[in-house]
């Protein structure tokens, strides 16, 4: 048995029929992209077939929901059919828009609805259409606002929903039981009616364009974030070579011998430094590297300088940045030790302790008065931009400080959350 021919809706009725159905359609094109998977497919132009695929089954079961909903509900704003498979194949290409169509086309088949099927399976491949034609930014520009951007990419966009609507309503005048439609019956209506159908292809993708760009700013963040940490730390390699070499040339004349090993020791550093490029490293490594640098500094200062390391070994395999505590050893010898007569002692500490990661380096120099401090503090390149770094890496989630006893030495204290491999891999 037929359906009967769809009753005309009220003028009220139906303006609130097409509201609802632009507020289900930024509703359901909300949701999804709050999921990562279909964000991810979003933010991918090239697609493959199983990400097509997965496109289409996660855009078109809700419409096929909502077909359902409308036919055993009589509940028209669930109706997503055009704008659903138009923008299918607006976003994924013809053969996705296809296959939602074919999704969203089968139910009303149950209802002898024909036409329902060939139009919706039209309207995907009118959307891939046009994505295989215009370039792929202008289907992410599409705007209601055809008269702030008169281009004829956006004028085929705006004009493509429009059209479709025309022929729903065309074929729906002339077999009435064939395809569901709003039956507007003056021409305000009938304005309307084709706004919301334009307005159903243009509101999900200004939802989607929104979530690609605040991805793309949030990877140009990061990219900076990198570039700024990989330019510190080139600043603080520098720094400490400008001082080694300064070393080196004061005992070429007077200790020739003394400066060779120290050319090996250095030589064997700066390996070190150009074979790793990564900006994180195992606390363990970073231990390593400190020592080659002390293998230096007793070169220079003999059996007087001491380095104890009291290093608690649940923290060696935490992730810390590259070249963090080679500066802050250099300090504590230059500013505390090599002032002082006699033995000195650099204690390093590392342990872990409610996901901080606790770090000290503590020398039993001279210290630095007031005097010396504010000297001093205007040439700590090395110490700034530790400081630098560790604030770009972990925002407030560091703690750096200095404690100056004057007669007792130094101490160095740096905190920053725990973080393993594994997690940094993520």
């Amino acid at each position: 048995m037929l359906p009967s021919a769809q009753p005309p809706l009220t003028e009220q009725v139906l303006v609130i029929t097409l509201i609802v159905t632009l507020a289900v359609m930024a509703t359901l094109a909300t949701m999804l992209v709050r999921f990562s998977w279909f964000r991810r497919i979003l933010l991918t132009e090239k697609r493959d077939w199983p990400e097509r695929l997965v496109f289409a089954a996660g855009w078109g079961v809700p419409l096929t929901i909502g077909v359902t909903v409308r036919m055993l509900l009589d509940f028209g704003a669930a109706d997503l059919t055009l704008p659903g498979t138009f923008l299918a194949g607006l976003i994924a290409g013809p053969y996705a828009g296809a296959i939602v169509g074919v999704m969203a086309g089968i139910p009303p088949l149950f209802q002898s609805q024909w036409g329902a099927l060939p139009f919706a399976i039209g309207c995907g491949f009118a959307g891939g259409g046009l994505r295989e034609l215009c370039p792929k930014e202008e289907i992410w520009r599409f705007s209601p606002f055809v008269i702030t951007k008169v281009h004829r990419w956006q004028l085929a966009l705006v004009s493509a929903p429009i059209g479709l609507e025309m022929i729903r309503q065309t074929v729906g005048a002339e077999w009435p039981r064939a395809i569901y439609r709003v039956a507007p019956d003056s021409w305000w209506l009938w304005v309307l009616t084709l706004l919301a159908a334009m307005l159903g292809v243009a509101i999900p993708i200004k939802i989607w364009n929104t979530a690609r760009i605040e991805h793309r700013l949030a990877e140009q963040e990061k990219l900076l974030m990198a570039a700024r940490v990989e330019a510190l730390a080139n600043q603080i390699n520098p720094h400490f070579l400008f001082n080694t070499l300064t070393s080196i040339s004061s005992l070429i004349r007077s200790r020739p011998e003394t400066a060779r090993v120290l050319i090996v020791k250095l030589s064997g550093l700066l390996r070190r430094l150009l074979r790793s490029q990564d900006q994180f490293v195992p606390l363990r490594e970073e231990l390593e590297a400190v020592d080659e640098y002390l293998d230096i500094e007793k070169v220079r200062f003999g059996p007087s300088l001491q380095i104890i390391k009291q290093v608690s070994p649940a923290s060696l395999e935490v992730m810390v940045p590259s070249m963090i505590l080679q500066p802050l050893v250099e300090n504590s010898i230059k500013h505390g030790l090599a002032r002082k007569v006699g033995h000195g002692t650099v204690t390093i500490r590392a342990n872990v302790t409610g996901g901080q990661l606790s770090i000290e380096i503590v020398d039993d120099g001279i210290g630095l008065t007031e005097q010396r401090l504010e000297t001093s503090s205007g040439r700590g390149i090395g110490l700034r931009n530790v400081n630098e770094r560790l604030r770009v890496i972990y925002g407030s989630e560091f703690q750096m400080k200095l404690t100056h006893v004057p007669g007792d030495g130094t101490v160095a204290r740096i905190e920053i959350p725990e973080t393993l491999m594994m997690e940094r891999a993520r």
